[in-house]
């Protein structure tokens, strides 16, 4: 008989990058505010071949929801430097135009703090929730999502 391993159940995303559009921001059927928007992460790193400096961009969506999603609304924009911590989460759905099932990854937030430099370099404007009860303890259903 073979011994099974537990593991550690850990899901955490923690990312810096900067807002590629404007945050769209809706309520779900049940009132509850959902803000999605999209960030780049970059990664500079030299070419060992050629010897030239490359940025490796990759495209992250991002989902926050409750009052952290509405003040996302107020204080955030496209270009906006943030710091996202979250879990990892995934979806399924059907393609309107080919009628397949696809998956989708998202991270959805628990915190995201904007990280514009004050005038000593230190950051400020946390979005988050500052409540624990702002976070929704369930997940949300895709059918609850307006968009």
């Amino acid at each position: 008989m073979t011994a099974q391993i537990k593991l550690p159940e850990q899901n955490l995303v923690l990312l810096v990058g900067r807002l590629t559009r404007d945050p769209n921001v809706a309520f779900t059927q049940k009132g509850q505010a959902v803000c999605r928007c999209d960030i780049a992460v970059n990664r500079r790193y030299l070419d060992a071949t050629t010897n030239e400096w490359k940025d490796d961009t990759v495209f992250v969506p991002v989902v926050v929801w409750g009052a952290a999603a509405e003040r996302c609304k107020d204080r955030v924009k496209k270009g906006t430097p943030v710091q996202v911590e979250g879990r990892l989460t995934s979806s399924e759905y059907t393609d309107k135009n080919t009628g397949q099932t696809r998956k989708s990854m998202q991270v959805t937030a628990r915190r995201i703090q904007i990280l514009e430099s004050g005038a000593a370099g230190s950051y400020h404007n946390d979005v988050s929730p500052a409540a624990k009860d702002d976070v929704p303890t369930t997940d949300v259903m895709e059918d609850d999502v307006p968009f």
